[in-house]
């Protein structure tokens, strides 16, 4: 009885919080699988009109079933943006097909270029730079490249614990952008903490880097499904974050939100309208509906707001 009295004691965090960060989350893109679009019997009853869907491309995951993803998130009506993971693409030759069949059969004219999670790769590339670099995403008419962006920096990359390489990595995309034609953003890992996210976006600013930045946040999750994502993908600070409220027995039974991150960088934005921190993209590690319905239901929040 004593843990129920606890548990009510500590309100829960509810859509009212999200006055303060509507205009952040407007315009959200969401990620999918194929296998878990499957799952989605409707997604124009899931989603606002326009939003962007990033297709994950995991390891062995045929390029039919992308594609038919694509094909079917662009027939009704959203825009697809599918990842290229540098090291599992064989050849250069693979990936014209890939490019091709995208254009050609999906109508796709998006994509997130990644190194990809791969230790080996399968063969001629191991960087989105080298991607970039075979002019084929230009010769196909692509007018929107997304990059991977790493606000606590990437081990697999600086194995010293520095940023010199992933800094070197966006001086070098930044260049890029300003002799293409397609328009350029970083999008990062998700993250817990804004000051971090916040330091970073400061610094890459300073030294030369001013591509808009679409922040990765963890939709609503299980605290403990949230820990093995946070440890399986490096992400390193922020974990702190989900450490503390580990240790908050009021929160421990409730799933994470992003409220706290949301309104800390909402606020951030209020006062730093130059940042280049511009949009969120959410991780729906909880599922896609729960991570859909969240940041819609946030979004009616602000419009009733603000009537």
């Amino acid at each position: 009885m004593a843990l129920l009295n606890l548990f009510k004691g500590k309100p829960h965090e509810g859509p009212s919080d999200a006055t303060r960060f509507g205009d952040l989350i407007k315009d959200y893109s969401i990620e999918v699988m194929p296998r878990t679009a499957a799952k989605v019997e409707d997604f124009k009853a899931l989603l606002p009109a326009g939003t962007r869907v990033y297709i994950a491309h995991i390891d062995g995951t045929p390029i039919e079933d992308m594609v038919d993803t694509a094909r079917r998130l662009h027939e009704d009506g959203f825009p697809v943006m599918p990842h290229f993971p540098s090291r599992i693409i064989p050849s250069v030759a693979i990936l014209e097909d890939w490019i091709k069949r995208y254009r050609n059969d999906a109508g796709v004219d998006q994509a997130l270029l990644l190194g990809g999670g791969v230790s080996t790769p399968a063969g001629d590339f191991h960087s989105s730079m080298q991607l970039m670099e075979t002019g084929l995403f230009d010769r196909y008419g692509f007018k929107r490249l997304h990059v991977a962006g790493h606000p606590e920096g990437n081990k697999d990359i600086d194995r010293d614990g520095s940023t010199q390489l992933v800094d070197e990595a966006l001086k070098y995309k930044h260049g890029y952008s300003e002799r293409t034609d397609a328009k350029l953003a970083i999008v990062t890992q998700f993250a817990f903490d804004a000051k971090p996210v916040i330091a970073w976006a400061e610094r890459i600013a300073a030294v030369g880097v001013h591509l808009p930045i679409h922040l990765g946040v963890a939709g609503p999750t299980k605290l403990q499904t949230l820990l093995k994502f946070a440890i399986s993908c490096g992400v390193g600070a922020s974990v702190s974050v989900l450490q503390r409220r580990a240790m908050d027995l009021s929160k421990l039974l409730l799933p994470y939100e992003p409220n706290d991150l949301l309104t800390e960088l909402a606020d951030y934005k209020a006062t730093h309208p130059e940042s280049l921190i511009e949009k969120i993209h959410v991780f729906p590690l909880g599922g896609i509906r729960a991570s859909a319905d969240w940041m819609n239901e946030r979004l009616t929040t602000t419009q009733v707001g603000s009537l």
